[in-house]
């Protein structure tokens, strides 16, 4: 439990930094997108191959995987359905309040959080691997063809060899099926590149609410409670039931409930704010999804801990 906290508290100090050097003028105005763009084309594909490249193959390619597009695919469902009852909007909203409901913070809270409280790190693997080589395919391409207007098949399919993050999972996949090992000297940059992405993310997160409040008028704040209450509170519950179904053991359990527990990732207000779609509702839901899965996953952990 208190490695959780920990791990939370590494998240509020960088997204509080962000907001201060914004808040005080450090840098110069619009640096913020900058942080946004250094981190998806470079630090964040470095991170994602390391993790993925050293991942045990058992772990990416079992029934915690299962669980977890199984609990994201239903949680994502009920969101562009309770759109279209409460608040029907367009297609780049709708897709990325789905998002929002269902894509984790494997990165950079998973982490630590696999690591304090589940004891190993690989257990991210997986929704790193699913979420990055199948669901952020779909979103960038919705978000990426929205922005020419257009939608062509070879765009659709060419998504995942454009897009640097993708790229870099994809290939991290290949060399753990493989069981090649990375020589250090390729490795080893690579890690020291990865190691900023986390602080970037956050730091640009921060600087974006500078002058912004949650759930202001005229921002779709019924969507913005809908998706965060999928996040926080459905997701969970739905991975809790799916894992009893296929009665998994109370320690793969544990983990793959936490793991949906965790909030929002980072990368979609990175994504929202790339391509300049639906900023504002992205950064909402991770705002607000961080802060109730402090209590959610301590809690979690207080029933399920084997």
């Amino acid at each position: 439990m208190l490695g959780a906290f920990t791990g939370f508290v590494i998240i509020g100090v960088l997204i509080a930094t962000g907001y201060l050097v914004a808040r005080v003028r450090l840098l110069p105005e619009g640096a913020g997108p900058v942080l946004h763009r250094v981190a998806f084309f470079v630090a964040s594909p470095a991170l994602l191959f390391t993790v993925v490249a050293r991942a045990d193959v058992h772990v990416l390619f079992s029934r915690f995987l299962l669980v977890s597009a199984g609990a994201a695919l239903i949680v994502a469902g009920l969101f562009v359905v309770a759109s279209r009852v409460w608040f029907p909007m367009p297609l780049v909203p709708t897709t990325m309040g789905a998002a929002t409901s269902a894509y984790v913070n494997a990165n950079n809270i998973g982490l630590p959080v696999a690591t304090y409280i589940l004891g190993n790190a690989q257990y991210v693997a997986p929704q790193i691997m699913l979420q990055v080589l199948v669901f952020s395919p779909v979103i960038l391409g919705v978000l990426d063809l929205s922005t020419r207007g257009e939608v062509h098949l070879r765009d659709v399919l060419a998504q995942p060899v454009r897009n640097p993050i993708v790229l870099a999972t994809g290939l991290g996949a290949v060399v753990a099926v493989a069981g090649w090992r990375v020589p250090d000297v390729v490795l080893a940059p690579l890690q020291v590149l990865g190691g900023a992405a986390v602080p970037l993310v956050l730091m640009a997160f921060g600087m974006s609410l500078r002058g912004q409040r949650p759930l202001a008028p005229g921002t779709r704040r019924r969507a913005v409670v809908v998706a965060t209450g999928l996040k926080a509170v459905v997701m969970p519950a739905v991975a809790y039931g799916i894992g009893r179904a296929l009665a998994l053991p109370a320690p793969l359990l544990f983990a793959v409930v936490v793991s949906a527990a965790l909030p929002t990732a980072q990368n979609m207000n990175n994504y929202a704010a790339r391509y300049g779609r639906a900023e504002v509702l992205a950064r909402d839901v991770v705002l607000l999804s961080t802060i109730a899965a402090v209590p959610v996953i301590l809690l979690v952990t207080a029933l399920l801990h084997p």
